[in-house]
């Protein structure tokens, strides 16, 4: 075989690779970062997960949807979408409204078409107090605790975060579109315990460098182990 036949074959799977991986990470799987503690204690600042962009696809005939996996939003699925007061960036928050459903929050307790939400399993607060509902407080104190029923529109769900004292979500800038959402978070592949300024805020060639070099130094002694492949619930 000569060099020029050789070089082209690992050209061409070279090529295939690149084009299967853009096409798994557009249409099946894409790897995201915790950026904040919006959902803590169930996902922390600097886990990086896996989050299945397939799940939610639709189906063409009904064939598909019984042979292929995938299903609509569910109340309780952690969703990654784009922020809908800024598309360009992602969140990632849980599903507690669907489209139709009356959401309310009446002193730190979620209700769904008037029934209590048991959700102590996941929900974390970090703050014992209570903001009542009046006018005297501003909106993000008042809706923290205190809000709705507000009823999700068509086409749209209602997100907050596990963490809801400290979780800016569907309480303060409204409802999800099923547009904007890109997937169901299902796996935590690695867990990177950071401090201070997240490491992918550090801006420029040189904020690179220290980002690489600061993983690489620390990568054994601040990888949470027992976090690795953990499923998302």
């Amino acid at each position: 075989m000569s060099e020029k036949s050789l070089f082209r074959e690992y050209l061409e799977a070279l090529l295939i690779a690149v084009i299967f991986a853009t096409f798994a990470r557009t249409y099946v799987v894409q790897a995201f970062k915790i950026p904040s503690g919006s959902m803590e204690q169930n996902l922390l600042i600097g886990d990086h997960i896996l989050v299945n962009k397939f799940i939610y696809g639709p189906s063409a005939l009904p064939l598909e949807s019984r042979l292929l996996p995938t299903r609509d939003i569910r109340r309780g699925d952690v969703v990654v979408f784009k922020y809908p007061k800024d598309p360009t960036r992602d969140f990632i928050k849980r599903c507690v409204g669907l489209p139709g459903d009356a959401v309310q929050m009446i002193d730190k307790r979620l209700y769904v078409n008037g029934r209590e939400v048991h959700d102590q399993g996941y929900v974390y607060h970090v703050d014992d107090r209570i903001f009542p509902r009046t006018p005297l407080l501003g909106d993000t104190y008042r809706r923290r605790d205190n809000f709705g029923p507000e009823t999700v529109p068509p086409g749209h769900y209602f997100c907050m975060g596990d963490n809801r004292d400290n979780s800016n979500d569907s309480r303060f800038w409204g409802t999800v579109p099923a547009s904007y959402v890109k997937g169901r978070a299902f796996m935590i592949y690695w867990s990177f315990e950071t401090e201070g300024e997240p490491f992918d805020e550090w801006p420029g060639l040189w904020g690179k460098v220290k980002q690489v070099s600061g993983v690489a130094l620390k990568f054994f002694s601040r990888t949470r182990w027992h976090r690795t492949l953990r499923i998302v619930r």
